[in-house]
């Protein structure tokens, strides 16, 4: 047998964890087609109708709607250093608790200043621009793999999940997780793809957005690692240097907390317990939930524990279903990240926003059923939507907790 050549050898084979159809020149992803164009006004018409909702309640209870999206809770804290830098905010509370803006990766910030030097609108509307837009790329980016993986009818209904999740008001929030997930959607198709290079500097910004970011590079890394194994060491310089490209943004930011505080490699963690936030395997979260459940507690906390305990049934579907290694391992370090740190228990559903390749098999179900019983398909989709809106007001409007 011949020796497959370097074009064949980018792109992994059918029984790749990888699959992918096409290694040809690495191009920027391709314009939506009718499907996908539909996918995203479906998903559009769930986010706007979600924001409706918020809309009237924030008039209804006297406050300005713009104001509930764009200034809640972490969107002040972007505000601040897209503004001033960092530095320039940290908050002391008691003995051992310290909120320093270093907790928050520079990506998105930086975009605000950017944008909000070129517009003349305020900071505030800048963030919510960039937000929206980067959730409309999240959009077709998650379109576009479960199209490469299951065709577009699974497509459809894996952006629409997505959009109705029940905490996805935050994707209409000028927050962080619509950047993180834009960037990890198009670097894991770039991944399914065999498009290396592109994969690794979309994980690099995707490092640069938040905290956890760095699921994106594990995602990338492990699954070049097993090309690397499987061809034994036979692949292109374009495998390795996305792979080794993949950890840099979140590495560097890392790095560089860590100098500005004194201390290279444990100066950014010193900063993320000051806000209360360790990776402890769990056990903070057991003891928090172990409080809730034997003494009662805000029902806020009640949904999360319910909304995380249904992310680990999805997360074993999608191991059963044998999904592509890199959608394994990215949402896999997500779900580890939530079930392990400890602190703002109620953020833990927010964490696992960006983890959509964990309504994959969610998606193939509502597929199935709906070629079989329509009415039983739109049926689950419409009881989701008023799920959806209507605890997502609930979150923003009047819950009174950090999202």
């Amino acid at each position: 047998m011949t020796e497959p050549s370097a074009a064949v050898l980018d792109a992994p084979s059918a029984t790749s964890a990888t699959s992918a159809t096409s290694a040809g020149p690495r191009a920027l992803p391709r314009l939506p087609a009718s499907g996908a164009v539909r996918a995203l006004g479906l998903f559009a018409a769930a986010r706007l109708t979600g924001m409706l909702a918020v809309a009237v309640t924030g008039w209804l209870s006297g406050r300005l709607p713009l104001a509930l999206l764009g200034r809640s809770w972490d969107s002040r804290w972007y505000l601040h250093i897209a503004a001033d830098g960092y530095g320039a905010r940290t908050l002391h509370f008691r003995p051992g608790i310290v909120y320093s803006d270093l907790a928050f990766f520079p990506l998105y910030p930086a975009l605000i200043r950017a944008l909000h030097t070129v517009l003349p609108v305020s900071a505030g509307a800048c963030a919510l621009l960039l937000a929206w837009t980067a959730t409309l790329a999240a959009a077709l980016g998650i379109y576009r793999i479960g199209e490469h993986l299951h065709g577009r009818a699974v497509a459809t209904f894996l952006v629409v999940l997505w959009g109705l999740l029940p905490h996805s008001v935050v994707l209409s929030m000028a927050y962080t997780e619509p950047v993180l997930t834009a960037l990890a959607a198009w670097s894991l198709h770039a991944v399914l793809k065999g498009n290396w290079m592109w994969a690794g500097a979309l994980a690099a910004l995707a490092g640069l957005s938040r905290p956890n970011g760095f699921a994106v590079a594990a995602a990338v890394v492990v699954t070049a690692v097993f090309e690397i194994v499987r061809r034994r060491g036979r692949v292109p310089h374009r495998l390795w240097t996305g792979a080794l490209l993949a950890p840099a943004g979140w590495v560097a930011y890392v790095l560089w907390v860590g100098i500005r505080k004194g201390d290279p490699l444990g100066g950014y963690f010193t900063v993320q317990r000051g806000w209360g936030s360790t990776f402890d395997l769990g056990v903070g979260a057991a003891r928090f939930t172990k409080k809730m459940l034997l003494h009662g507690d805000r029902f806020v906390f009640a949904m999360a524990l319910v909304i995380v305990m249904t992310a680990v049934l999805l997360y074993a579907l999608l191991l059963l279903d044998r999904a592509p290694l890199a959608l394994l391992v990215y949402s896999g370090v997500l779900l580890l990240v939530a079930l392990g740190g400890s602190g703002f228990f109620e953020s833990k559903p927010r964490f696992l926003l960006p983890a959509f390749p964990l309504l994959l098999p969610l998606a193939c179900a509502l597929a199935r059923t709906a070629r079989a019983r329509p009415a039983h398909a739109y049926l689950v989709v419409g009881v989701l939507a008023g799920l959806s809106v209507t605890y997502g007001t609930y979150l923003i409007s009047y819950a009174h907790m950090p999202l």
